[in-house]
């Protein structure tokens, strides 16, 4: 069963770190989006938020302190469901239905730190 574990924990950090790495690959778009979304000082929120997922995904991936790492996810998914995808707030329905999707996308992530909250440490084949 740990192989499973082991699958699962690979795409799971897998998906925060591409999308931590695109934080900072695409820093200029992604601050245009952070801008049309209200968000205050948007390219220094873009690469908090970067650096948010690189560090829970990194530290998912290597089983280096998760729960740290698990808190730098859900730090994230939270404040960013509720700022970036509000959907009640808008009118378009392609558009609300878009930002729907990701927001419920997202609380199914946090559903999931919080269910690995509860797998016994140490995690197997971590590294410390």
């Amino acid at each position: 069963m740990d192989y499973l574990f082991i699958i699962g924990r690979v795409i799971f950090a897998g998906y925060f770190i591409f999308n931590g790495i695109n934080h900072f690959v695409n820093i200029k778009m992604m601050s245009g989006y952070s801008k049309s979304k209200g968000v205050p000082v948007p390219s220094a929120a873009v690469s908090i938020t970067g650096l948010l997922l690189l560090a829970g995904g990194l530290s998912i991936l290597l089983g280096v302190h998760p729960r740290a790492g698990l808190a730098c996810l859900f730090v994230f998914l939270v404040p960013v469901s509720i700022l970036m995808h509000n959907f009640w707030a808008i009118k378009d329905p392609q558009a609300k239905m878009t930002e729907m999707i990701n927001f419920l996308k997202n609380m199914a992530l946090v559903g999931a730190v919080f269910m690995m909250l509860f797998i016994p440490r140490p995690w197997p084949f971590h590294l410390f």
